[in-house]
């Protein structure tokens, strides 16, 4: 059987729970909720397994804090002997508009400490990684309190049916392949 290890970046805490940062653990949580998995706490990060469609799904929110998510995805991803190509990280991404989905193959880490940690980790950038943007709508030196700030009531009322879209793009990764999937969500 075909296996996949699916990362969701963001921090672990209340005081995190709903901020910018953490759309890769909410996006994973709806994806658990829609389907019944519960996460199970393991080495180095909530861990949850899904079949679909002839395909083992490994999702895990690493429970390393955002800056050394490489070390949970570089664990999973032996320990389950997954191969890179089969990864897809899922992160947030100041740089598109909010509720803009776009995949990626490859691609530098762009400043992001989560994706830069997975890289220098991984030795690469070739990794797979569905950016799902949170617009950057801050001042100059405010990027921090942006990202970790909490997602405005509006927004939380638009998430629901993007966050349904970024899970079709991760069932479409593991099902269709990264071209495809680029081709229909970016």
């Amino acid at each position: 059987m075909n296996k996949f290890l699916i990362a969701g970046l963001g921090n672990i805490g209340a005081e995190y729970e709903l901020t910018r940062h953490n759309i890769g653990f909410l996006v994973l949580d709806r994806l658990a909720e829609n389907e019944k998995m519960t996460f199970a706490t393991d080495r180095l990060a909530d861990h949850a397994e899904w079949k679909y469609k002839g395909r083992q799904l490994h999702l895990i929110k690493p429970n390393t804090y955002m800056n050394l998510s490489g070390k949970a995805v570089a664990y999973w991803l032996q320990s389950l002997k997954i191969p890179k190509e089969n990864l897809l990280v899922v992160v947030d991404e100041i740089a598109l508009p909010f509720g803009t989905l776009r995949m990626r193959t490859k691609g530098s880490a762009a400043g992001h400490n989560g994706l830069g940690n997975i890289e220098a980790t991984l030795g690469g950038p070739e990794y797979a990684r569905l950016r799902f943007g949170i617009g950057n709508n801050f001042p100059k030196g405010g990027q921090v309190e942006y990202v970790l700030g909490n997602f405005t009531r509006a927004e939380l009322d638009e998430l629901p049916p993007i966050m349904d879209r970024a899970i079709d793009a991760i069932k479409s990764f593991c099902t269709l392949g990264p071209e495809r999937t680029m081709n229909t969500f970016n």
